[in-house]
């Protein structure tokens, strides 16, 4: 049976309307269900078991994009602004031990401020979000004020915020916390803050001045400027949220696992970047949706679970996770080159 150039055309029409109609993150979520078949089908072959059908696996793979994902929505501004952000692994450190040392009981055999134990969880908690609040306000300041680049002001920063952690704790874990303090990071607490954030974020960029302006300002910052947009003060305000965000996910895992640690935080400014790029937001500014990068952090949260359920060793993992990150990073050019 022949087709005939108005019925190709015809469908060609039909699957391109079909192509709009369906939402925009279709596509990177049946990836994810294809990614979690596959170690579905891994588990079963490799180790006679499932995968997904395993609650404590599936917990651990929640509270993981929690953290993940609670930054990943500070930096998907960020990118959509055409900037980085490479310090909010560190500014998690940092502003968890903070919050940790004034979250400390009269249990403590070494409190830090013994004139400040057993205070109510709201300060240690703002008290966290603050430091966190005040590091992206730096970024923000440095690099419309001074004209250094955002790669290497956050750098800047995740050098001395992990530095500052250091220092403030001299290397001893702050433990001892109160329970109030760490009720917001046991069962199911930190999953609802990220979707609560997550949501919060979706309604900003889609329905308010402030997501245009952002938009703006990452498709054509010149243009933006002619139009009347004060970019220097959106750009800050994105890098404070940014920062008050990765505050608020270093309040969230010190809480988690009742103790503040220079060392937390390492390489989640790598999965936060990953999840949002995964999800869609393009380096080149402009483009990203909140809700690709709540997928984007599922598929890496899958992936790590995934390979871990089946015995990949964790170096190699890291190894798998940098060609992720270079091949959705790749995919984001080409796309954006013929787009030009």
């Amino acid at each position: 049976m022949k087709v005939t150039a108005s019925q190709a055309t015809e469908q060609t029409s039909f699957f391109g309307n079909l192509r709009h109609k369906l939402p925009k993150d279709t596509g990177i979520f049946v990836v994810m269900l294809g990614i979690a078949l596959i170690f579905e089908i891994a588990g079963w072959y490799v180790r006679d078991q499932s995968f997904l059908l395993n609650t404590n696996r599936l917990v651990l793979i929640v509270l993981q994009v929690a953290i993940i994902g609670i930054i990943a929505v500070g930096v998907t501004q960020v990118i959509i602004t055409t900037g980085i952000d490479l310090s909010s692994g560190s500014v998690i450190a940092l502003t968890a031990v903070v919050a940790a040392s004034l979250a400390q009981t009269s249990d403590s055999l070494s409190p830090m401020y013994p004139s400040l134990v057993n205070l109510p969880a709201a300060i240690p908690i703002v008290a966290g979000i603050g430091v966190g609040l005040l590091c992206g306000l730096v970024n923000g300041v440095l690099i419309t004020r001074t004209g250094i680049p955002p790669f290497i002001a956050t750098l800047g920063m995740m050098v001395s915020a992990r530095g500052l952690a250091q220092y403030y704790t001299q290397g001893n874990p702050i433990s001892f916390l109160s329970d109030g303090f760490t009720s917001i990071g046991q069962g199911a607490m930190p999953v609802i803050i990220f979707l609560v954030v997550a949501f919060l974020f979706h309604i900003a960029l889609k329905h308010t001045r402030y997501g245009k302006y952002v938009y703006a300002i990452g498709g054509n910052m010149t243009s933006a400027k002619v139009s009347g947009i004060n970019v220097n003060k959106y750009l800050i305000i994105v890098y404070t949220i940014a920062g008050a965000l990765s505050g608020l996910a270093g309040v969230v895992l010190a809480a988690r696992v009742s103790s503040g640690q220079s060392s937390m935080g390492l390489a989640y400014e790598l999965d936060a970047i990953a999840a949002a790029v995964i999800g869609g937001s393009s380096l080149m500014g402009g483009v990203g949706r909140i809700t690709g990068t709540l997928i984007g952090a599922v598929i890496l949260g899958l992936i790590k679970s995934g390979f871990t359920f089946v015995g990949v060793d964790a170096y190699v993992q890291d190894i798998i996770k940098g060609i992720i990150i270079v091949a959705a990073v790749s995919i984001d050019m080409h796309r954006n080159r013929k787009k030009r």
